[in-house]
């Protein structure tokens, strides 16, 4: 495999890159414009991983701002075949507490405007979409964060909604009594573009603190700002542990269904 080549690629924070051996970067060039910021290569247990920070080397994009294509797309023409896309996030019930980890299986879409697709014609695709995350990843995320004790959901529905705003209380109620467990700003549109240029996709929410609708809840300790951070940190420790376990242990199966998302998704007159 050329040393510029990737297996797998992960959206996250320039905290990771020390940790990586002979550590280099990649200017990517996409028919989307440029990603987020180049990619940096390395080697984790014997396998090539890219990292790509979302929100820029300095945090400078917000959510709404991201170049989400070509973002993807670079991981892509880099060659990896699974993406992991940690993210910090908000939990929508009690159960889900700060510090917890959620593997989630389901997605709901509330943003708006954002380009969500490769294929704006002329051929018409439909990418199916009902299981957005890959089984095979999620059972090996699962199963390293029990490994190294860290309380993890094995499953859960992430609502992505616009931002750069939070929500009001009474979105976040919505939202709460919808059932769903975690409330972020950026896991969509990666997680469709990732399907659509067949590639397996893992979530991995790392819980910071309440949303704003468990505010009025009596069990719920109300937030501070130092809470917030200081829970963030941790995170990204247990993080990087987690990921160094995840990714030699990837079976990286080629019949996996993501993988040939496109079989039978254009439209032939």
């Amino acid at each position: 495999m050329s040393t510029d080549q990737i297996q797998v690629g992960i959206f996250g924070g320039s905290g990771f890159y020390s940790l990586l051996s002979d550590a280099r970067e990649v200017v990517a060039d996409t028919p989307f414009g440029p990603p987020s910021a180049p990619v940096v290569i390395g080697d984790i247990g014997g396998r090539n991983v890219g990292f790509l920070p979302r929100h820029g080397p300095k945090h400078e994009l917000p959510p709404h701002a991201i170049n989400y294509r070509a973002n993807v797309w670079a991981m892509k023409q880099l060659g990896a075949t699974d993406l992991i896309l940690p993210c910090a996030a908000g939990s929508l019930q009690k159960h889900v507490a700060p510090g917890h980890f959620v593997i989630c299986d389901q997605v709901v879409d509330r943003t708006s405007g954002r380009k969500d697709t490769f294929y704006d014609g002329p051929e018409t695709t439909h990418v199916g979409f009902a299981e957005p995350y890959d089984a095979e990843m999620r059972e090996v995320a699962i199963n390293a964060a029990n490994n190294l004790g860290i309380p993890v959901h094995e499953r859960g529905t992430l609502v992505v909604i616009q931002g750069p705003r939070f929500s009001t209380k009474a979105e976040s109620k919505w939202f709460s009594s919808m059932g769903w467990e975690v409330i972020n700003m950026t896991q969509y549109p990666e997680v469709i573009l990732a399907r659509e240029l067949e590639m397996a996709a893992l979530n991995i929410s790392l819980i910071t603190d309440y949303d704003v609708g468990l505010e009025d809840d009596p069990d719920v300790e109300p937030v501070s700002h130092a809470a917030v951070v200081e829970v963030f940190r941790a995170n990204n420790a247990k993080l990087r542990d987690l990921l160094f376990e995840i990714i030699p242990a990837l079976p990286l199966s080629p019949d996996r269904p993501s993988l040939s998302a496109l079989t039978g998704a254009r439209f032939e007159p």
